[in-house]
């Protein structure tokens, strides 16, 4: 077995365990237990609760690696693999009871930075619809048994665009003024509330294009390499790669059309 799988293979369980005990708190109710960057950017405790069991299972089965959530202190890693963690993301629709929300868990190779990291494995779990997206490098994007591809060509009505918006009210205008630009290569829009599984459902083309600024490297680790596994096209910013500056992600045809319409520092 390569690394690669074996990381996938320890990825996949994890999230699926860590899943099940999202979802049965959510069940239970759940407690907001505190806001970050703005009043309507929540953690919840099932966030805190959910990324320490991640945490405690990634150490024991690999002591050594490095660890970088949402929601703890970030650990250097002694082995070359970063474990990067979002516990549950889409805490709004979680929170409000909207299906739409779930656990990425990616392993990375190198520095806890997108700009220089190397994905290898990814898991993007969501345990209400119970659908768990996966892929390794070089093995493939998949959901179960279906090996995932994005679209092809969109053709003269447009692309089905995922995007998302800031929680800072003075990003509002801006990226309103960003979506005009790109309504008229779109068939539509949709607003999902979850930049990993609006990544996931580029890689299993269900949407053809996803762009978003300001997103976390935990949002978007495993669905990045999720699209790049299903053959899609990446890019973003800074230097070209998804980050916080941008992340992009389409089939090849239609990138370059989203891309040009796209405000972002390059």
């Amino acid at each position: 077995m390569t690394l690669a799988a074996e990381l996938l293979d320890i990825a996949t369980r994890i999230a699926r365990e860590a899943g099940g005990l999202a979802l049965r708190r959510r069940l239970e109710g759940v407690t907001v237990a505190a806001t970050k960057s703005a009043a309507a950017d929540i953690v919840t405790a099932a966030d805190r609760e959910v990324e320490a069991f991640v945490r405690a299972e990634l150490e024991r089965v690999r002591p050594g690696d490095g660890f970088f959530g949402e929601e703890s202190a970030a650990t250097e890693s002694s082995t070359g693999i970063t474990w990067v963690v979002d516990p549950i993301d889409g805490t709004v629709n979680y929170a409000y009871g909207i299906p739409a929300w779930a656990v990425s868990i990616a392993a990375v190779e190198g520095p806890a930075d997108p700009a220089e990291w190397a994905a290898l494995a990814g898991v993007v779990y969501n345990p209400v619809t119970d659908e768990l997206f996966r892929a390794s490098r070089g093995g493939g994007a998949w959901l179960g048994e279906q090996r995932l591809a994005v679209t092809g060509d969109v053709g003269e009505a447009g692309g089905l665009v995922a995007t998302g918006f800031g929680y800072d009210p003075a990003t509002h205008a801006p990226t309103l003024a960003q979506l005009t630009r790109v309504m008229p290569v779109a068939r539509d829009v949709r607003r999902i509330g979850s930049a990993a599984l609006d990544l996931a459902s580029v890689a299993a083309g269900r949407m053809d294009a996803y762009y978003e600024k300001g997103t976390n490297p935990w949002d978007h680790a495993a669905g990045v390499l999720l699209v790049a596994e299903a053959g899609g096209v990446l890019g973003g910013a800074p230097g070209g790669r998804p980050g916080k500056g941008m992340v992009i992600a389409a089939g090849p045809e239609f990138f370059p059309r989203l891309d040009e319409l796209l405000d972002y520092d390059r």
